[in-house]
C-alpha cells in the first residue's frame, strides 16, 4: 500500500470499504450442517477468515464443535510464535470467549476484550500491534445481547446519576452512542448494542491509519456482529 496516499483519501477508501464489507465477506449463507473438517480451512484472506469464524460459531451453536488447536501439540507449537487469523474486539463478559463460540484453539485468534468493546487510545494500541505484527484479515467487534455496559449507561442516562468508580468512564465513552437513542421503541439495549458495534467498527478506521490503509487496500476487513446468549449465534451487523 502506497504510504504518500492522503489520509483523507485512505479514510474515504476505508469507509466505503468497511460499509460493503460486511455483506460482499458473508458471501453464500453457510449449509444447515458444515462437514466437520479433519483441519481448520485456511483463512488467507478475509473472506475466508470471516467464513471460519462462521462456520465455528455454526458448530458451537448447533452442539457440534470439534474444538481444534486444543493439543498439547498445537500448545507446543504456538509456544514459539503466534499467528492469529482474526482479531476480534469483544465486551468484557464471562459468557462471551471468543475462542468457545468461534470454535477455535490457541493461537487462532488476538482476543481484545473490555466493557462494552469501546475503542480507546489504549484498546487501539492492543489492535494496532496485531495488525502490524501479524497482518491477520479479519477484524471484528462482537457486541453481544443483554450488555452489561450498555444497560448501565442507559440506566446513568435516565436516572441522572453517577456509575460507582472508574464504572462512569465507561458511561462517559458510551453516552454519545446510547443518548441520541433513548427514545426509541423497542428494545433500547439491543439497538444501541447493534450501534455500539456499527460506532466502534467506524472508529477502528476512522482513528487509525495503520488500519485504514489495510482495509483500503482489501487486505484486511473489519466487521460489526453480535453474540446472542439465548442461542450461542453470531450474526453480522450491518
Amino acid at each position: 500500500m502506497p504510504r504518500n496516499l492522503p489520509r483523507r483519501s485512505l479514510l474515504a477508501a476505508a469507509a466505503t470499504g468497511l460499509a460493503a464489507g460486511a455483506t460482499a465477506l458473508a458471501g453464500p449463507a453457510l449449509a444447515a450442517r458444515p462437514a466437520t473438517p479433519a483441519t481448520e480451512p485456511a483463512a488467507d484472506t478475509p473472506a475466508k477468515a470471516l467464513n471460519r469464524l462462521l462456520a465455528g460459531n455454526h458448530r458451537f451453536a448447533s452442539g457440534h464443535p470439534i474444538r481444534p488447536h486444543q493439543t498439547p501439540q498445537r500448545l507446543r507449537e504456538v509456544a514459539a510464535g503466534q499467528h492469529p487469523f482474526a482479531i476480534t474486539l469483544g465486551c468484557a463478559d464471562s459468557r462471551v470467549p471468543p475462542e468457545v463460540l468461534f470454535d477455535q484453539g490457541l493461537g487462532d485468534i488476538f482476543d481484545n476484550r473490555v466493557a462494552g468493546n469501546i475503542v480507546d487510545d489504549l484498546l487501539l494500541g492492543s489492535v494496532e500491534f496485531a495488525v502490524e505484527e501479524f497482518a491477520p484479515p479479519v477484524l471484528m467487534v462482537l457486541g453481544h445481547e443483554r450488555c452489561g455496559a450498555i444497560t448501565a449507561t442507559i440506566n446513568a442516562l435516565e436516572s441522572g446519576g453517577e456509575a460507582p468508580g472508574h464504572i462512569g468512564s465507561i458511561v462517559d465513552a458510551l453516552r454519545p452512542i446510547v443518548e441520541p437513542l433513548l427514545e426509541s421503541g423497542g428494545d433500547r439495549v439491543d439497538i444501541a448494542v447493534r450501534a455500539n458495534v456499527r460506532a466502534q467498527a467506524r472508529q477502528l478506521v476512522a482513528t487509525s491509519e495503520l488500519i485504514a490503509e489495510r482495509v483500503a487496500a482489501g487486505t484486511l476487513a473489519v466487521v460489526g456482529a453480535r453474540y446472542d446468549l439465548d442461542t450461542g449465534r453470531v450474526t453480522l451487523v450491518h
